[in-house]
């Protein structure tokens, strides 16, 4: 049986808590970090092939930032936050106030905050997926990267280690002052990493 069609069965119920219960903590976090109040809209929780990764953040050109941790544990993996540029400056000038309309280029603290950013809901959702499987998971230290998707993608994989065959994706909305800011969340598990989070969850082989 397919790792969709196994999902399929299971509804992505518990997997769409997850990611509920990390948005939560996530908008928590976030609203201490930039002492403001953060709203973040329920995620939207899928499964699909990872040819299709970059095609969900625009395609494999589209410039976007993204920030990379490795998942260290009982199921390691590649995690990204991905979230296209012309988003990402909306975020600094809406819940930072640290970016002026029409500035080029990015300074240190602004790399700095969104790669904080991308840490906290990165460190959220995993956090939540390592209580609902008792698993044993870390985030390693993050990285920010300004490039094509692809390029991301292909990197973060190379040097990182395996990748699976599918990824686990949480599209996380920002609410602030009637705009949202779509980011994208993506877990891809080592190949064998899949069994153990099935397992733990009680998904049947």
């Amino acid at each position: 049986m397919s790792i969709f069609s196994r999902f399929e069965a299971f509804e992505l119920d518990v997997l769409k808590e997850v990611g509920n219960i990390g948005a939560g903590h996530a908008a928590t976090a976030l609203s201490r970090l930039l002492d403001k109040p953060v709203d973040m809209a329920v995620p939207k929780v899928s499964l699909l092939p990872f040819e299709e990764v970059a095609e969900r953040v625009g395609g494999s050109e589209q410039i976007v930032f993204a920030v990379f941790l490795r998942v260290e544990g009982e199921a390691p993996g590649n995690m990204f936050f991905i979230i296209e540029e012309e988003s990402a400056e909306r975020l600094l000038r809406q819940l930072l106030s640290i970016r002026e309309e029409g500035q080029e280029g990015y300074s240190e603290m602004e790399l700095s905050a969104l790669c904080e950013i991308g840490n906290i809901l990165a460190g959220s959702y995993l956090s939540s997926l390592a209580d609902f499987t008792q698993l044993m998971m870390a985030p390693s230290v993050p990285q920010i990267a300004l490039d094509m998707a692809g390029a991301i993608l292909s990197y973060g994989l190379v040097q990182y280690g395996e990748m699976g065959d599918s990824a686990l994706l949480i599209e996380t909305t920002f609410l602030e002052d009637r705009e949202s800011l779509k980011g994208h969340f993506f877990l891809i598990p080592d190949p064998e990493s899949f069994d153990k989070i099935f397992r733990a969850l009680g998904v049947v082989q």
